[in-house]
């Protein structure tokens, strides 16, 4: 691979399940040093996008590069040179915390006296150095998925691919392993991760595609989608009965602002929500709650597809 060529490329790459398609004629990529993201709902296309960029699920149709290889022909030497963090952990529950270190570095040959320090370097870096002795099933979730995070990290990949990292885990601990990822991210790994939380894209990607019903529906910065789709502020308002509901959203419609009338949230896409709430209010409507807030990957979504990433 030449110095500065991207590390993932993707042209027309579909996956199909019978007649099904999983994954249908995507571009993608993935240039060294980025932390680059797939956002979409559950469904959406990408795990199945990452199984294929990881070798382990064949592609059905156009193509795709891995470190300047055909995963067709050449998938043991990608994944010789992989960090894989997968969905679901997979960690062995028989032995220690670092034993599942140093046992999954056996797996790429690693020699014997490189592997202890190696693993207690990376325990350190996730912080999981005082829990090194203990076994794996009393761990919290945060920490089986910085333990995972670890192991991905021990053959000192070229390439990381996380799907769902922090999927499960309360706020506290996602912010840990936000703050393990963006390390890495400084110190010039390249990432792929793929996720359904809109502040997860924000925080750590600085390229991402944004995936529904299988297809790409838009792609760039996280900044840059925003101020492409969205306003500068959402109002949110939540209104006692119907037909107050439905006077709001005509009025905010006759301003020609954008208006989403969704899961019980009236959002008026404007660039002062403060003047908007001050209108409303003036003109009698008496919403039961309101707020104003910096728009998001999330509106971007909704605004894009008419939908919300949890549906």
């Amino acid at each position: 691979m030449s110095v500065g060529a991207p590390l993932v490329v993707a042209r027309g790459l579909t996956k199909r399940f019978d007649d099904f398609v999983a994954v249908d004629a995507i571009d993608v990529t993935v240039e060294a040093g980025q932390c680059f993201g797939f956002l979409g709902p559950n469904g959406a296309g990408k795990s199945s996008t990452m199984r294929m960029v990881g070798c382990v699920s064949a592609r059905s149709g156009g193509e795709l590069q891995v470190l300047g290889l055909d995963p067709d022909t050449d998938g043991p030497r990608i994944r010789g040179r992989l960090g894989v963090v997968p969905q679901e952990d997979t960690l062995d529950l028989e032995i220690d915390v670092l034993d599942n270190l140093i046992v999954y570095g056996r797996y790429f040959g690693l020699p014997r006296a490189e592997l202890r320090p190696r693993a207690l370097e990376l325990l350190e870096f996730v912080q999981l150095t005082e829990r090194m002795h203990d076994k794996v099933e009393p761990l919290s979730g945060g920490m089986k998925r910085r333990l995972t995070i670890a192991r991905a990290l021990m053959n000192r990949p070229e390439l990381i691919l996380l799907d769902e990292p922090t999927t499960g885990l309360d706020p506290q601990a996602r912010h840990l392993v936000w703050d393990r990822l963006y390390k890495l991210k400084q110190d010039g790994v390249t990432i792929v991760l793929t996720t359904h939380y809109m502040d997860e894209a924000e925080q750590l990607c600085d390229r991402l595609v944004i995936m529904d019903e299988a297809r790409i529906v838009d792609e760039g910065s996280p900044r840059d989608l925003i101020d492409r789709h969205a306003t500068r502020e959402v109002v949110e308002m939540r209104f006692p009965d119907g037909d107050e509901r439905e006077r709001a959203v005509a009025r905010a419609r006759a301003t020609g602002d954008q208006v989403e009338d969704v899961a019980e949230r009236v959002l008026v896409y404007t660039e002062d929500g403060d003047a908007l709430v001050a209108a409303f209010l003036a003109e009698g409507h008496r919403p039961a709650a309101v707020l104003v807030r910096r728009s998001t990957l999330e509106d971007v979504f909704l605004l894009l597809t008419g939908r919300t990433l949890d549906e």
